[in-house]
């Protein structure tokens, strides 16, 4: 199979954007219905905010975070518990050639736009990035 002449660079290509996309929203209805036989995983909900795959589609690793951020530790056991039966149920959802392989990861994009908010509301980041003509408010 020949390389993808309109993909250039080191970021995910359209088919690992899709494939990924798909994998969330099915591994999200499964975790949503507690279709999983594990008692502990289904008393939680669970948030997945992204999938990312590797290159030829084998490997996707789901990011994942509990409702409010209790029991990020218990969350990661519990999937990885049942990772053979998460992936036949998202297989069985989705028409591709190969079960991807889960793996899974806590979710940071919420502690890192706290703390980015956090780093805007500087006073000395607040003077930075304010134009020359523009005045600093004051409090």
């Amino acid at each position: 199979m020949g390389k993808n002449r309109f993909h250039e660079g080191s970021g995910p290509s359209q088919r690992q954007l899709r494939v990924g996309e798909l994998i969330r929203r099915a591994l999200s209805e499964v975790l949503a219905r507690g279709d999983v036989h594990d008692p502990d995983l289904n008393r939680l909900s669970i948030t997945v905010g992204e999938v990312r795959t590797s290159p030829d589609l084998r490997i996707a690793t789901a990011y994942v975070l509990p409702l409010g951020g209790q029991g990020r530790d218990d969350v990661i056991e519990f999937l990885a518990r049942n990772r053979g039966e998460l992936r036949t149920l998202v297989a069985k959802k989705l028409a591709l050639k190969f079960a991807p392989d889960l793996r899974f990861q806590l979710d940071e994009t919420f502690d890192r736009m706290d703390e980015t908010r956090r780093l805007f509301d500087q006073d000395s980041v607040k003077r930075d990035t304010l134009s020359p003509d523009e005045e600093p408010k004051v409090e």
